[in-house]
């Protein structure tokens, strides 16, 4: 039986460049992760495909080598030195790992796919000036916390206290935190600030949410929340909370496939010889709404045909 996913999540991706593929020179390029492999399928998927369009072909000329960490942040840097070693023409790095390259002084460029805050994680001074040898996409859209409480409120219009749970660590955790506290209060939420960084605090928070009688939760995404998924959807289900969140994974498996294909265009500039400081740090430029009927009638929430009409996707 498929698990039912939560109610609504909303992603941003960056916009797609209409390029012509030139002549492309052979690469062989280094992927890293700390998570494990098919969570991270589709976005391999997309990236290869754009690169195909780029002109790098598998197997003409263009080698991706893989390094997973499978969920061991530890590892991170031992795969690093071995891509270096290869060596790799340039690395592309993504969620929590990117944290793990950026004090070592890489050799080889690095291109980057993150869910926080660049500058507040010391990646970059600036979006406009990131660290000398390592650049790239950032998914972080402080304005959508807001937007989010928003369409929760018009969702359940009898909601009044939200949870926001998130993890502390994750850069820029405060920035979120403050825009959603601003939205709250000019449009009448009362959020409490519910953090967790562990599986032990997962669990403390779930009963703090009991405690509180909180009515629906926003759930700040990072890779802590992204791999406690499971039990933060059941949670969620279990006490019939409408839940809201910026990654889709929280609604019907990841749909950030765009992103990917963009993370391309980058490592093709960097291929193609432009430094990476010399490319800006790139802010997520669209959006898309995602609707899940099936979520929404377990939780006895009938949502509004204004809300639907709008929707990007609509799961039932």
């Amino acid at each position: 039986m498929k698990r039912r996913r939560l109610l609504f999540a909303s992603v941003a991706v960056a916009a797609l460049p209409r390029v012509v593929a030139a002549q492309a020179r052979s690469a062989r390029i280094g992927w890293l992760t700390a998570q494990r492999p098919p969570s991270l399928t589709p976005y391999v998927d997309a990236f290869t495909k754009s690169l195909g369009e780029l002109g790098f072909v598998g197997g003409k000329n263009l080698e991706i080598v893989f390094r997973y960490g499978d969920d061991d942040l530890g590892k991170v840097r031992g795969l690093a030195d071995e891509l270096v070693r290869m060596p790799v023409d340039v690395i592309v790095v993504q969620g929590e790992a990117v944290l793990e390259l950026r004090s070592l002084r890489m050799p080889v460029p690095v291109v980057y796919a993150y869910s926080g805050d660049p500058v507040a994680a010391g990646l970059a001074e600036s979006l406009a000036r990131p660290n000398a040898n390592m650049t790239g996409l950032t998914y972080l859209a402080l304005e959508l916390n807001g937007k989010r409480l928003e369409l929760l409120r018009e969702l359940a219009p009898g909601v009044r206290r939200v949870a926001l749970l998130a993890n502390p660590e994750y850069p820029g955790e405060s920035s979120e935190r403050e825009n959603s506290e601003a939205t709250a209060k000019r449009i009448g939420l009362d959020v409490r600030h519910v953090p967790a960084r562990t599986s032990d605090e997962l669990t403390a928070a779930f009963a703090k949410l009991g405690a509180n009688r909180t009515q629906a939760i926003s759930l700040f995404a990072d890779s802590f929340t992204v791999q406690n998924r499971g039990r933060i959807v059941d949670f969620a289900l279990r006490e019939r909370m409408p839940l809201v969140s910026s990654w889709p994974v929280f609604a019907n498996g990841p749909r950030l496939a765009d992103s990917y294909k963009r993370l391309a265009y980058y490592v093709d500039r960097v291929l193609r010889g432009t430094k990476p400081a010399d490319l800006p740090i790139e802010l997520p430029t669209t959006i898309e709404t995602i609707v899940n009927l099936k979520t929404a009638d377990a939780i006895g929430l009938q949502v509004p045909q204004a809300v639907l009409v709008r929707a990007d996707q609509v799961l039932r």
